[in-house]
């Protein structure tokens, strides 16, 4: 098993998948509402009746965006109105190639972006 995607639903997936094609570029499927990026796995925003307003429990749930330079993909970002929540950080102290920062998108959903992985 493993996992595919992820699909966001949101009330305003217009403005949503706008976003989202600012960071990640022109969506490999869109119709209508609905937006599809191939980010690695799927990111899917689209329309969903149970969703209203802004996300408030951002927290829960946080899209990892690997990305090779932290600092720069974070200014490029921040450049798109992303709310800030953490700035670029090592999250571990004894690796300073490790780099974290996480934002807000327009619905108050969390991402991060992150150095690739080492193990």
């Amino acid at each position: 098993m493993k996992i595919s995607g992820v699909m966001i639903g949101s009330d305003n997936p217009k403005a949503l998948g706008e976003f989202y094609t600012k960071i990640l570029g022109e969506p490999g499927w869109q119709q209508s509402d609905w937006y599809g990026f191939n980010a690695g796995g799927n990111l899917m925003v689209g329309p969903h009746s149970e969703v209203k307003g802004s996300n408030t429990t951002p927290g829960r749930l946080i899209i990892n965006l690997e990305v090779k330079n932290v600092p720069k993909e974070f200014e490029r970002i921040k450049g798109y109105g992303a709310k800030v929540i953490a700035k670029p950080y090592h999250p571990d102290k004894e690796n300073s190639s490790t780099w974290l920062a996480t934002f807000a998108d327009p619905d108050g959903n969390y991402f991060q972006l992150a150095s690739p992985w080492k193990s």
